[in-house]
């Protein structure tokens, strides 16, 4: 029996039992009340689902259990507007629109249950492939593509909010580019036959670091928080490294580098302390950048072996992937429900168009 069989034969013995409790009289109320559901055409386990979702999103998205503000013109005067198969609905007086509560939030339009949406969740944090996960969940696999990019996308909005303190080792890892899943004549340049250089028709071989890799500056602390993303393409300058952590190391904190040129200014700009690491040693007194070297190791694993290479275009989102479910601390029951209850209910509306037109290369500044 598969995963999606268990759980809707859990919720019927489940009504079951809950009929079995009702009076006579709220039995009959029952009967009718799914009769006139039928006359009207509607998918009764629809109704189920959609209001299993909205108390979720009303528990998780409102202090109050209702909106306060508009998702749609931000006004502030939002009455209750009826329900339309179970679920909520609402009115801004402001701007008249009509809205539910998975307006602006990756649940916006979906057909499946809650349910499937959790063990979805549960088999990204396994690292299940595309294929076990769409036949774990009962879903397209080209569904399961654009849910895990709906679910990575709104994942971006917590680790905007990450802040390094304490010890913080920065440096940077590069990766090939790469336009993998794209159609041919979609991407620059040709496509590069097995076998052959990597490199630019007529460019010759570059020794080095060089224009043709992507540079992804990563800052980690010892309690598994961190930050990473792509910033250009080469050798990154001050500018570079700004766009990725300004704002984003705590006043006071100690950041440990490299001898590269950038991240002493990089700290003067921050108001942290600047520890670097000279050229040829692995370590100055007590401080290292192990725990970074380390975190690029763990990066490309996932990257390379667990998802067969990723394409430039979707890197970010990989990388925060990984940053949740393989640096972070703390048990897979907890990263499940964080991910869970954050993703779902955080603002972030995505459509498949979204996530497939986004550019190929995602450079900062």
């Amino acid at each position: 029996m598969n995963n999606i069989a268990f759980l809707q034969n859990n919720q019927l013995s489940l009504i079951k039992q809950l009929f079995l409790k009702l009076t006579d009289e709220k039995r009959v109320e029952f009967i009718l009340f799914v009769n006139s559901i039928k006359e009207q055409g509607i998918d009764l386990l629809e109704v189920f689902n959609a209001q299993s979702i909205s108390r979720f999103l009303q528990s998780q998205k409102y202090d109050n259990g209702r909106p306060d503000v508009c998702p749609i013109c931000h006004g502030h005067y939002v009455v209750k507007n009826g329900t339309k198969k179970g679920a909520q609905r609402y009115l801004c007086r402001d701007c008249g629109k009509s809205f539910g509560d998975t307006e602006n939030s990756i649940l916006k339009s979906t057909k499946k249950d809650l349910g499937v949406w959790e063990l979805y969740i549960q088999c990204m944090i396994d690292k299940m492939p595309l294929t076990r996960i769409a036949e774990r969940c009962g879903i397209d696999v080209k569904t399961a593509f654009v849910w895990r990019h709906k679910v990575l996308d709104a994942l971006q909005n917590m680790m905007t909010r990450v802040i390094l303190n304490g010890i913080v080792e920065l440096d940077e890892t590069y990766f090939r580019i790469s336009y993998k899943g794209q159609k041919r004549g979609s991407f620059p340049g040709k496509a590069r036959k097995r076998g052959k250089s990597r490199f630019k028709e007529g460019e010759g071989k570059k020794r080095g670091i060089s224009d043709n890799l992507v540079c992804v500056p990563c800052g980690v602390n010892l309690e598994g928080k961190s930050i990473a993303k792509i910033s250009n393409l080469g050798h990154p300058s001050i500018v570079d490294l700004g766009h990725v952590f300004n704002n984003k190391l705590e006043k006071g904190c100690i950041a440990v580098s490299d001898s590269l040129p950038g991240y002493g200014k990089l700290s003067e700009q921050n108001g942290t302390y600047h520890i670097e690491i000279p050229a040829g040693c692995n370590t100055d007194g007590i401080f290292n950048i192990q725990t970074v070297n380390s975190y690029h190791s763990s990066l490309k694993r996932l990257l390379n072996c667990w998802f067969k290479g990723v394409s430039s275009k979707y890197l970010n989102n990989y990388i925060v992937y990984h940053n949740m479910v393989d640096f972070s601390l703390g048990s897979t029951t907890f990263k499940t429900n964080v991910m869970k209850k954050f993703t779902l209910s955080t603002n972030c509306s995505r459509t498949y168009k979204n996530i497939s037109d986004r550019p190929l290369m995602p450079l900062l500044g």
